[in-house]
């Protein structure tokens, strides 16, 4: 069976040289030391400050709405958070987890990222944030979305959990925002296993959020306010230091793959058009196929000869009921329905992939 994706799997000699420093230091959690040095290499290879780790990309997002007040709710006065609708489901859940309304606007028919024109009509009394998501890696309109925020004083917290390493105008994509979170699940370009992160602008937020994950604590002695435990532990951080050690490897790897899918595929197969200035980091191939039909074929060939093609992201979040956000967004609900990512990691053979090229190809001609 070929998956859509793999976990990379970095040397485990060198795993075991950080493990065995966590048997003698027997320093498992609470900001241990591997936490502390993965957190700087970090910052230094994504070229940000205020980086926090957490025990999981959904946490990130939960402690960023939090830290920036977005949850802070009046009982009163449900909080509001405008999202886009093409996401995978944490994105909206993690909101709708903790008392914020999502309020879904339409994405852009190209980039698949939020539209910024249709962020105005959604605003509201209620509306404390912006919730974009840098879809498959692409960067948002992050100048015209700033501007929406600053003009309606809305906080923005970037979804940035496909966006790792990802460079826009010369910098990390990471940058933009109040906020910017990040997934190191396992299936992750990057990955501690499970895990993730968030990059504030501001250092206050992130002083405020270092307690917050930590039950509120700011001392032995003192609590100052409610918190939860959203640590990293260092079993994770070891992981994630050795992924990291071999991440130009992985990167070159990935690159291949995603390049021989651009060549090989039929050009007729709509593919994300990327942001100009965009230095990607090949995180996934989506393409999108003329009709759901078609897709869904594919999608069935493709498992008949053992290879796994993921929906993603299908279906489109307005149509889930318990987000209770129904209103029709149709650029989103069509590229839902018609999508398909193709597998792709960096042990993925070329025999393999050109196997998933020949079947796609079939398909496509009919």
């Amino acid at each position: 069976m070929i998956p859509v994706t793999k976990p990379y799997l970095p040397s485990r000699e060198n795993l075991e040289k950080y493990i065995d420093g966590i048997y003698e230091r027997q320093w498992l959690t609470n900001n241990g030391q591997l936490v502390q040095e993965l957190t700087q290499r970090l910052e230094d290879y994504l070229g940000v400050e205020n980086l926090l780790l957490v025990a999981n990309g959904t946490l990130a997002l939960q402690v960023a709405y939090r830290a920036l007040g977005v949850s802070d709710a009046n009982p009163a006065k449900r909080p509001e958070a405008i999202t886009t609708p093409f996401t995978f489901i944490a994105t909206a859940s993690a909101l709708k987890w903790d008392g914020v309304q999502p309020v879904f606007a339409d994405i852009d028919p190209n980039t698949w990222c939020l539209n910024p024109a249709n962020i105005e009509a959604a605003i509201t009394p209620n509306t404390r944030a912006i919730v974009p998501v840098h879809v498959f890696g692409n960067a948002c309109d992050v100048e015209a979305i700033d501007a929406v925020a600053q003009q309606h004083n809305l906080k923005v917290i970037y979804d940035a959990s496909h966006a790792f390493g990802v460079n826009y105008q010369g910098e990390s994509l990471l940058k933009h925002g109040d906020a910017a979170t990040l997934s190191f699940h396992a299936t992750k370009l990057f990955h501690t296993g499970e895990g993730g992160a968030i990059v504030f602008k501001r250092k206050q937020d992130l002083l405020r959020a270092q307690k917050m994950i930590s039950f509120g604590i700011a001392g032995p002695e003192t609590i100052e306010e409610v918190g939860i435990n959203a640590k990293m532990s260092e079993l994770q951080a070891a992981m994630g230091l050795c992924v990291l050690d071999e991440m130009e490897d992985n990167l070159k790897a990935r690159a291949q793959v995603w390049r021989r899918y651009e060549h090989g595929l039929n050009p007729s197969l709509l593919q994300q058009a990327k942001r100009e200035t965009l230095v990607y980091n090949y995180a996934y191939f989506p393409v999108v196929f003329q009709a759901q039909e078609q897709t869904v074929r594919v999608a069935a060939r493709l498992k008949e000869n053992g290879i796994m093609a993921r929906r993603y992201f299908y279906p489109s979040l307005e149509s889930v009921e318990c987000l209770n956000a129904p209103a029709n967004q149709p650029v989103s609900s069509d590229i839902a329905s018609r999508i398909l990512c193709l597998p792709i990691f960096d042990q993925l053979a070329e025999s393999d992939q050109n196997k998933i090229i020949d079947l796609i190809e079939v398909e496509t001609e009919q």
